[in-house]
């Protein structure tokens, strides 16, 4: 699947990366570039470059790019062409399942048809100009109709550095998964090209890097909460006039409660007026119109309750000065609670657990594990544990109103990145009926108010979500799976009775948390494939369903199994066709023919009794090759049969439209246009033989070149001379079954034509009874062959003669000459 080339050596300022990636039929050229030098602005440098050679994505394919951005990038560019060429009219009215589009997610590669309500997400508006730059939190886990040129600049203003993915569909549904007889439709190619570009030093930041940052530097304080670690700015005052804006960091390395941003005036004579907004946002720039947490820091702290681990900026801009040349002197204060490693809640008195993985012994399929606390409370030697010695029994918590029996209990989970294409199982099971929910996070710990995906009952979940499916909802069974789940910490928290209630302490609930690389093994309908992305750099998986089941996870029947019963009857059935030409060939002694039609009507029935999953005698690419193969044999050998010529001049035809077809076989068999090539090579065939036949008598006759001459000058002999060839051509066939053999081939290209991914059976099925009968037909309209009704033979007496070539009206002389 993968083909890596070395580097190639470069001077010191430019390395380069060759790297070859080929699946699904298409081979994909990436070319890696890392700059040491500088733009013409100084603060920028270009850190990554990606060229991606020409790609094709034939009908439901897909390609995955993957762009990595560091903590320092500042804006990231990806520009697309391709031969698609829709319009908002078209896109409008062409069906959405076949609609070619991108989408984009952070974190894991993105779904789009991974739950039926995930259309919502896709946006029909073209991309204005060919371009597209939108705030993250519109563009993450969207679709857009792709375009013939999409350039698309993503900043640090608008996205979070780490990993991103961009999906590239030609076509989204249930059937994209499904294993097709056939795959009719348009494909489009692409090429592409990814920049990275960074700013030089950790202390500026900014699309344009012209923004100072301020590091805070923090100092841990023992508290009987937890770990109190305050954090200021470098300096301990900071000034800011009316026009200005400061921008801090903070990285936030583990899991944490609480993030406290308190102010402290140092300015008496400023204005009671003055206002100093604080704008948080985790991973970006934030500013007043975007930014996931904001206050008025001048009159009360800004409070963030589990915060995502990472870096945090925080933007303080001033409000009201009543003068702009007055400057606001401050300084900042963050506090950050942490509870101990095995304690969470703003009290620090829930249980909180850190999952040791344990990989699965399977190489075939990677970064599979299930996860288990590690505990002296339990002993477990399975993927299940027992849930209730783990439960928290203190119901203090996050707000006077809650039940002073409710509680809290964490677990912790780490995903290695390379599982980004993986899915999580959770998995709850009591002999009871289950009251607890659950809530899951990524990067901070999840609240009845702050999570990502959550359960509460069957009606109450994240079940409308693209990315959480859940299958099993009972009073004593809870499953449900993330799919495609980003690499780092996740945090599950159930929200629980105490253990002190005594409906609590009765039940017996196990748990198990894993990552599987494809839902439910897909569903006993499919195989599971891994493949790596187009950068070469990460794994993902996806469902290979069976003929009768499509979806992600292979769940959705497409095809019940009784229609697969009759769909299969009837493609292996219809084959039964080919004994009318095979019968007609044994009777008129034409061996040759016989075997031919007798061996594609057998190949042909078996290659289908395979394809829709009954038996295969030999492997798929062999059948499906004999079956082409010999179908674009019986199609030319039948043109060729009509003609009279020798045994010689027929082994030669055979010869060489047996390469070329076995070479179309090989090459893109299912090509629509295979069909007309075929036909022309069976039309080049009938020519050739109908001339070798008609030279072979020609040469009887002793016409010499004088002869010849004054024939071109005598129009009454030319026009006799044809009329007596077209006599003979007329003679030569039996017309009627010559019309009846060109209805029946042209009944054939019109059910190839019609085939689609839905009703290929029924056309396909059409296709060969066509086919077959048409050969049947043209092997009648031979006039050596006897007649199809009555078995009589036909006369014979075609030749061509030369009794009226010279009328009487002219007579030759004793040498030959015209007189």
């Amino acid at each position: 699947m993968e083909e890596r080339q070395p580097a190639t050596q470069q001077p010191a300022a430019e390395t380069m990366t060759a790297v070859s990636v080929t699946g699904g039929g298409a081979i994909v050229t990436l070319k890696t570039k890392t700059f040491c030098g500088s733009s013409d602005n100084l603060n920028f440098i270009i850190a990554r470059r990606f060229t991606y050679g020409r790609t094709v994505l034939r009908p439901y394919d897909w390609r995955y790019i993957r762009v990595d951005l560091p903590t320092w990038f500042s804006s990231m560019t990806l520009s697309l062409e391709s031969d698609v060429n829709l319009d908002k009219k078209s896109i409008m009215i062409t069906d959405k399942s076949n609609l070619p589009m991108i989408c984009a997610r952070e974190g894991s590669p993105p779904l789009p048809d991974s739950y039926n309500t995930s259309l919502i997400g896709l946006e029909l508006d073209p991309i204005l100009n060919g371009s597209l730059a939108i705030e993250g939190l519109q563009f993450a886990e969207k679709c857009y109709p792709m375009q013939k040129k999409v350039m698309i600049r993503l900043t640090n203003e608008q996205i979070s550095p780490g990993v991103w993915y961009f999906g590239l569909f030609n076509g989204i549904g249930s059937t994209r998964t499904q294993s097709k007889m056939i795959n009719r439709g348009s494909g489009y190619s692409f090429t592409g090209n990814v920049s990275v570009e960074g700013c030089v030093s950790p202390s500026i930041s900014g699309q344009f890097c012209n923004q100072t940052v301020d590091h805070l530097s923090c100092v841990d304080q023992n508290s009987t909460q937890g770990i109190i670690t305050s954090c200021k700015n470098d300096f301990e005052h900071s000034c800011i006039h009316s026009n200005e804006s400061k921008l801090y960091s903070l990285d936030l390395l583990g899991i944490s409660e609480e993030i406290m941003i308190s102010l402290t005036s140092n300015n008496s004579s400023s204005s009671s007026n003055t206002t100093l907004m604080c704008y948080a946002r985790h991973g970006a720039i934030p500013s007043s119109s975007t930014h996931d947490y904001s206050g008025n820091v001048s009159n009360a702290p800004l409070v963030i309750r589990s915060p995502k681990v990472g870096r945090w900026y925080f933007t303080i801009l001033p409000l009201n000065f009543s003068n702009e040349a007055t400057k606001f002197c401050y300084s900042l204060e963050w506090k950050l609670l942490r509870c101990p490693i095995d304690k969470a809640g703003l009290n620090c008195t829930w249980e909180r657990y850190t999952l040791q993985t344990i990989l699965r012994k399977n190489p075939s399929v990677p970064f599979e594990s299930y996860y288990l606390p590690v505990s002296d409370k339990i002993s477990s030697n399975s993927a299940n544990f027992l849930l209730e010695p783990l439960l928290s029994n203190s119901s203090q918590g996050q707000s006077q109103s809650q039940s002073q029996h409710i509680a809290w209990t964490y677990f912790l989970v780490d995903i290695p990145s390379g599982a980004a294409g993986g899915s999580i199982h959770i998995r709850l099971n009591s002999d009871t009926k289950i009251n607890h929910e659950l809530y899951a996070s990524y990067g901070g710990l999840p609240f009845e108010d702050k999570w990502d995906y959550f359960y509460a009952n069957s009606s109450s979940n994240s079940n409308g979500s693209m990315f959480f499916k859940l299958y099993d909802s009972g009073e004593k069974t809870i499953s449900f799976y993330i799919v495609y789940v980003r690499g780092g910490t996740w945090s599950f928290g159930i929200k629980h009775l105490t253990s002190s209630s005594k409906s609590q302490s009765q039940s017996q609930t196990t748990m198990s948390i894993s990552i599987e690389r494809c839902p439910r093994r897909c569903s006993s309908h499919g195989t599971c494939q891994n493949v790596v992305e187009m950068s070469g750099l990460s794994l993902y998986s996806y469902c290979s369903c069976d003929r009768d089941h499509g979806g992600f996870d292979c769940s959705v029947e497409i095809v019940s199994h009784q229609g697969h019963i009759w769909q299969s009857i009837s493609l292996i059935a219809s084959n039964a066709a080919f004994v009318f030409p095979a019968y007609w060939a044994l009777r008129q002694g034409a061996f040759a023919e016989w075997v031919l039609y007798t061996c594609s009507g057998i190949s042909s029935g078996l290659y289908h009794a395979c394809d829709v999953g009954t038996w295969c005698a030999l492997s798929y690419k062999v059948l499906q090759f004999m079956d082409f193969w010999l179908s674009f044999m019986a199609v030319v050998g039948t043109f060729v049969y009509v003609t009279d010529i020798d045994e010689g001049s027929k082994r030669t035809i055979h010869t060489v439209v047996a390469i070329v077809t076995a070479l179309m076989a090989m090459n893109g068999p299912t090509s629509s246009s295979n069909i007309v090539l075929v036909i022309a090579i069976g039309a080049t065939g009938l020519l050739v033989g109908l001339l070798i036949e008609f030279f072979t008598h020609y040469r009887r006759f002793p016409f010499s070149a004088e002869l010849f001459l004054n024939m071109l000058h005598r129009w009454q002999t030319v026009k006799e001379w044809c009329r007596n060839l077209i006599k003979t051509i007329l003679k030569r066939f039996q017309w009627f079954f010559v019309i009846a053999g060109f209805a029946a081939l042209a009944m054939a290209a019109i059910s190839w034509s019609l085939e689609s991914t839905n009703s290929y059976w029924f056309w396909h099925s059409m296709w060969h009874v066509s086919i077959y009968i048409s050969s049947f037909f043209f092997l009648c309209s031979k006039v050596k062959a006897m007649n199809c009704a009555n078995g009589e033979p036909e006369n014979r007496n075609y030749e061509l003669t030369r009794q009226d070539s010279l009328s009487g009206s002219q007579d030759l002389g004793e040498n030959g000459r015209v007189r």
